[in-house]
């Protein structure tokens, strides 16, 4: 059986623990190829944010800092390989999670401009009509970031801002991460069992 195919693009804005949750989940699914391209910033990020002495072009570290199964089929993707699949049209995929997606990235993808793979594979699943979350995390908008925000949408992006909730009651960081992951997934419409549903009392 074919397996179904996700792309996880990861920018260097502040919020690495949402790919990584985000990457973490996916990966629990036999029947997912998740492909991973992050941005050359990612690595800053890893140091500052998760205290990780991961140097830039080590992608081979990737799944063993992420937590992931050895079992797991992921793939690390370098920021600038235009050949891998993901890169065409022509590779079919489930969509695309941009998680963090920093407003650098927003402008690019809103704008048309592919200058690294992540772009390129997030302009590539507009173009084919295939399902794009972006994940913003940055405070506050500017105009500029409201009118990419908003291209980007009138595009056929999702717009799922890094805002976690409190009706499900949340009492750790955990939960709070999971909440944003789990409402990316959903976006994308990928099951999971992250946070307690509004009307949900099973979890109470």
């Amino acid at each position: 059986m074919k397996k179904k195919e996700y792309v996880v693009g990861m920018t260097g804005a502040s919020g690495a623990v949402y790919a990584i949750r985000l990457v973490q989940e996916l990966c629990r699914h036999r029947d997912f190829r998740v492909h991973l391209v992050l941005t050359d910033s990612v690595y800053q990020v890893f140091n500052l944010e998760m205290g990780w002495p991961v140097e830039h072009g080590e992608r081979a570290r990737i799944p063993a800092l992420f937590g992931v199964p050895e079992t797991a089929d992921l793939v690390v993707h370098a920021p600038r390989d235009y050949g891998a699949p993901i890169a065409s049209g022509s590779h079919l995929t489930e969509g695309m999670i941009v998680i963090p997606c920093s407003m650098g990235t927003l402008s690019a993808i809103a704008n048309g401009a592919s200058d690294n793979l992540l772009e390129r594979a997030a302009d590539t699943h507009l173009k084919e009509g295939r399902p794009l979350i972006l994940v913003p995390r940055e405070t506050p908008f500017n105009k500029i970031h409201l009118k990419n925000l908003l291209a980007a949408a009138e595009a056929g992006a999702r717009i799922v801002p890094a805002m976690p909730g409190f009706y499900h009651r949340p009492e750790t960081m955990e939960d709070l991460i999971d909440f944003v992951v789990g409402k990316a997934l959903d976006a994308l419409r990928v099951d999971h069992d992250l946070f307690r549903r509004w009307g949900d009392r099973e979890r109470e």
